[in-house]
C-alpha cells in the first residue's frame, strides 16, 4: 500500500528506530512510548488488521509474536505485555496490523 506509513518503514523509505529485521517483520520503537521499552512489531506484508487476517497468514502471525518473545529474551525482559488493537474504536491508530512489545512499567495505560 503506496501510502501506508508501517509500509514505507518496512520498505526503507521513512526513517524508524529499528531494533530488528528479517525477510517478514521489522520491529522499531514507538515514537510515542507508553513503557520504558516500547516497540512496534509489523509484518513487512500490508494486511490492515487483524480483522483482515486469513487463514493464509497464521504463519506470519506466528512469527509476530516470537520475534516479541525472542526480542523481550535479548532484552533480559523479567515480563512484558503484548497488544494488537484492531479497527479505529479499539486504538489501532496505524492501518497496518502491528504488535506493541511494552517492557517495564507502563508510562500511561487507557
Amino acid at each position: 500500500m503506496k501510502d501506508c506509513l508501517f509500509c514505507k518503514i518496512a520498505e526503507g523509505e521513512e526513517e524508524a528506530d529499528i531494533v530488528y529485521e528479517d525477510d517478514q517483520v521489522v520491529a522499531f520503537k514507538d515514537i510515542n512510548p507508553k513503557a520504558p521499552t516500547h516497540l512496534l512489531i509489523i509484518p513487512k506484508q500490508h494486511i490492515t488488521s487483524l480483522k483482515e487476517a486469513e487463514e493464509e497468514h497464521q504463519q506470519l502471525l506466528g512469527k509476530l509474536m516470537l520475534t516479541a518473545k525472542q526480542i523481550a529474551a535479548d532484552k533480559d525482559a523479567a515480563g512484558y505485555k503484548l497488544v494488537m488493537n484492531t479497527g479505529e474504536k479499539g486504538g489501532q491508530m496505524v492501518e497496518h496490523l502491528h504488535l506493541h512489545l511494552l517492557i517495564g512499567k507502563p508510562k500511561q495505560w487507557p
